[in-house]
């Protein structure tokens, strides 16, 4: 018994800071319609900023109470002036566009906050001191449990209250409400919403600051919260339903009980757990815990696939002898290891651009199809001893597998539900190739591979070739198909695409499938070029340089993968090698082109011919 209460009050106190986390995220949703990949960055701010302030520059803030708590407002303070910077500068101008520009702008701003509390207040991670007054511990039958942490799990519930208290009783909370609901509606009554939704990011922002500087007595600040945190926050949102402070609350206890249990009984399935909590949800709720169908903005752009004007047969000579110029060792080793990076990000990038611009699913996971190619093909090798097609064989198989079962059941959603699923899978991967140490090798991953040997490495080279000039092809063909007009019917119009006859489903079905083998087999591609795998390759930031690839090019241009794998993989390698903050620079530009070219580079290079003609 004492060991059951024990695990219920850590996962209570766990869920406060959940709850903190994702009352704030559904706060902005709520009122802005964006997804801010970027909330986990200020629950970060908020806690590196008290940690430096009550142990570098004021210690002596830690000695009282009352110095520590203003300390930890000051961190929610600083992360509320943050979130206002970030919406005047960039949230605001994404209002109204696709949820997939909004997560993509934001990871983003991820990017560039990282780099910047990277400099400003350096790679260490900073232990502060515990809450003064609050040191001790209660013993339950033998067992102790921090004093500090009951006071967490009496703010959840406060917090709550007080939210629902600001939103219902004040002026300023009915009319956040009425945003939310309506705000073209709020706008003709005469009231400007621009400042309601700057409150609704500024608020969110010093919740998630606040939740920050709440973890400081449990937990040291380092520059490995933000990402650690969000997915959670995530998972929570949508247990609990988009846009629902309550179902927040709800799926903020459930989801914080499955982790501490998890972590006690189950240590190397607690994630695998929390995901399975949230699909198991969605299962039986689409909508969530407490979730209401919401106006949430185009789901996607409804546009024409644009090819460019040039006969195919031209276009693939160009692109072979480009990329065989690049492998022919005119730059040495270096250059051809990098060509070969670039062309299998290309076979990656346009696996995602046939689901996206053609069937308008969004996928923020899609480098588990990617992770199980490549997992696939290096198991095959190691144990059975097979050589590249095998290999390369065994991994799409395996993608296909867990594609025709995981796809079966996600594809009636839609919008970010489907994006944070398949987030879930790509976590649920990640998991098990870190911690099945005996097959994966864990964080040692699978090395040695001798797919591709020096005297087999052109002929490989030249297999690359092919198959990326092969993937844009077909994805050309995709595009002028029946099956390619039936896809951009559904993406466009499924209701009238459904009453018109054709398998709504059965199409989505068809095309996620499709990309995920492709993925898998870039995936395995990836793993004989590198002669090792590693569970990075199930990471968050692999399914972003997918989206990367497809978004910087241009999603509904054919050669849009083919520019953003070429600039992604360029700006890669030139700035990783002298500057040390240049995941921030990537992230300043990948803002940049969310907020100027949402079309992507090639669509902004065709405005521009239309333009000067």
């Amino acid at each position: 018994m004492s060991f059951f209460a024990i695990q219920l009050l850590n996962g209570l106190s766990y869920a406060t800071t959940l709850f903190l986390m994702a009352a704030g995220l559904t706060l902005i949703f709520g009122v802005t319609r964006i997804v801010n990949f970027a909330h986990g960055s200020f629950f970060m701010l908020g806690a590196l900023f008290t940690a430096h302030w009550v142990t570098r520059w004021f210690p002596a803030w830690g000695d009282s109470a009352t110095l520590y708590a203003l300390a930890m407002l000051l961190g929610a303070g600083v992360a509320a002036l943050a979130g206002a910077l970030a919406e005047r500068l960039l949230l605001r101008r994404m209002y109204g566009v696709p949820e997939l520009y909004q997560l993509v702008a934001t990871f983003g701003l991820t990017l560039a906050l990282h780099d910047a509390m990277r400099w400003g207040f350096g790679p260490d991670e900073v232990f502060a001191p515990r809450f003064p007054g609050l040191k001790g511990a209660l013993e339950l039958g033998g067992e102790f449990f921090p004093v500090w942490q009951l006071v967490t799990i009496a703010l959840g519930p406060l917090v709550w209250l007080g939210l629902h208290v600001l939103l219902a009783r004040s002026r300023f909370g009915q009319r956040l409400r009425a945003a939310a609901q309506d705000r073209g509606m709020l706008a003709a009554l005469g009231v400007n919403p621009a400042p309601l939704m700057l409150g609704a990011v500024v608020l969110g922002c010093a919740l998630a600051g606040l939740a920050g500087a709440l973890q400081l007595p449990r937990e040291p600040a380092n520059l490995q919260m933000d990402v650690n945190v969000i997915v959670e926050t995530f998972v929570v949102v949508v247990t609990g339903g988009l846009g629902s402070i309550a179902g927040a609350f709800f799926a903020a206890l459930l989801i914080g009980l499955i982790h501490s249990f998890g972590v006690s009984l189950f240590p190397q399935a607690t994630l695998v757990l929390v995901f399975l909590t949230m699909a198991v949800v969605l299962a039986f709720r689409p909508l969530g815990l407490m979730g209401r169908p919401v106006a949430t903005g185009p789901q996607e752009i409804s546009q024409k696939f644009h090819i460019l004007p040039v006969k195919w047969s031209y276009s693939a000579i160009f692109i072979i002898a480009v990329s065989m110029l690049a492998l022919g060792g005119t730059g040495g080793v270096y250059a051809r290891s990098l060509a070969a990076d670039g062309l299998i990000l290309l076979i990656f990038g346009v696996s995602l651009q046939a689901m996206m611009a053609l069937g308008g699913l969004v996928s923020f996971g899609h480098a588990a199809f990617f992770a199980l190619g490549a997992y696939g093909a290096a198991l095959a090798h190691t144990a059975w001893g097979v050589s590249l097609p095998l290999a390369l064989a065994s991994g799409c198989a395996l993608a296909l597998v867990v594609a025709a079962v995981f796809g079966a059941a996600v594809v009636r959603s839609g919008g970010v539900y489907l994006a944070m699923l398949s987030l879930a899978l790509a976590q649920v991967v990640w998991a098990v190739a870190t911690q099945w140490v005996p097959v994966t090798g864990g964080d040692n991953g699978v090395i040695g591979l001798a797919l591709v040997t020096d005297d087999t490495r052109p002929v490989f080279e030249a297999l690359l070739v092919l198959v990326a000039a092969l993937s844009v092809w077909a994805l050309r063909r995709l595009a002028g198909s029946s099956f390619g007009a039936a896809l951009q019917a559904v993406r466009d119009a499924p209701l009238r695409a459904a009453a018109s006859g054709l398998p709504v489903h059965g199409i989505k079905y068809r095309i996620f499938v499709e990309s995920a083998v492709l993925a898998g087999l870039a995936g395995g591609l990836f793993a004989a070029h590198k002669g090792a795998v590693f569970p990075s390759a199930a990471s968050v930031a692999t399914s972003v340089d997918a989206l990367l690839v497809v978004l910087l090019g241009g999603v509904h241009q054919l050669w849009g993968a083919v520019v953003g794998s070429a600039l992604l993989t360029w700006v890669g390698a030139e700035l990783g090698r002298g500057f040390a903050y240049w995941r921030g620079a990537l992230g300043l530009f990948v803002m940049l082109i969310m907020v100027l070219a949402p079309s992507g580079l090639m669509g902004l290079f065709q405005r521009s011919g239309r333009a000067r003609a």
